[in-house]
């Protein structure tokens, strides 16, 4: 399974069985995070067998069971921290679904169990990524109009639609895709994020799908 394709399948998961990680699956699983902290300076962990974090009364709320695994993003804390977790989440998140895994961005329904990870010196904990085998494999999301979210001359490139296709399918909180894509004259894209809860994780999450779609060697970010 390509990233594309992991990102035309994957929908979050919130309920999940009582399976463990085989030991190949937490090998592959573990060389991601320590390849996506070698490129990010990120500290993310891997943390598995581990259920309180989702055993309290706001994991109820959102309706989650039978998490025992999860991915901790973790970092310096600065301004760019959450979109920096978004990106290398959505990295790792894709690379569950090619494994046939499943998981749901958490960014407030759970408990912090802080033995579980380690936090450094000026580091917090951003969100946690659920992870694990899903009792189904989820539903589509809802998407808003690519005009909605999009500027672009027309007609646009082919790899900026694509791009866009690939954004539309991205996790974002409540759902909310609170972000404004431009082409912009020079050929550059930027990308605005709106006003609401967590979208600097948000624009981390769609900036890489963004670039899975539309393919990095066809644009530089502005």
């Amino acid at each position: 399974m390509t990233e594309l394709e992991a990102i035309r399948t994957r929908h979050s998961v919130r309920q999940y069985l009582n399976k463990p990680l085989k030991p190949d699956e937490l090998t592959q699983l573990r060389a991601e995070v320590d390849a996506c902290n070698r490129e990010s300076g990120l500290h993310i962990q891997l943390v598995i067998n581990e259920a309180k974090a989702f055993e309290g009364a706001m994991a109820r709320y959102g309706k989650f069971s039978g998490v025992q695994n999860y991915f901790a993003l973790v970092g310096k804390a600065g301004p760019d921290l959450q979109e920096q977790c978004g990106y290398w989440g959505e990295r790792l998140v894709l690379r569950a679904q090619q494994m046939g895994l499943n998981t749901c961005w958490v960014a407030l329904t759970f408990t912090k169990v802080k033995s579980a990870y380690t936090l450094g010196d000026g580091e917090k904990l951003t969100a946690v990524i659920a992870l694990g085998h899903g009792k189904t494999q989820g539903i589509p999301h809802k998407s808003k109009p690519m005009e909605e979210v999009a500027r672009a001359a027309d007609p646009a490139p082919n790899w900026f639609r694509a791009g866009m296709e690939a954004v539309l399918l991205a996790p974002t909180a409540l759902n909310q895709q609170k972000f404004l894509f431009t082409l912009e004259e020079d050929g550059r894209v930027s990308v605005q994020p709106g006003h609401a809860f967590y979208v600097k994780l948000d624009l981390g999450i769609v900036k890489y799908h963004f670039e899975v779609g539309a393919g990095k060697e066809n644009f530089q970010w502005k």
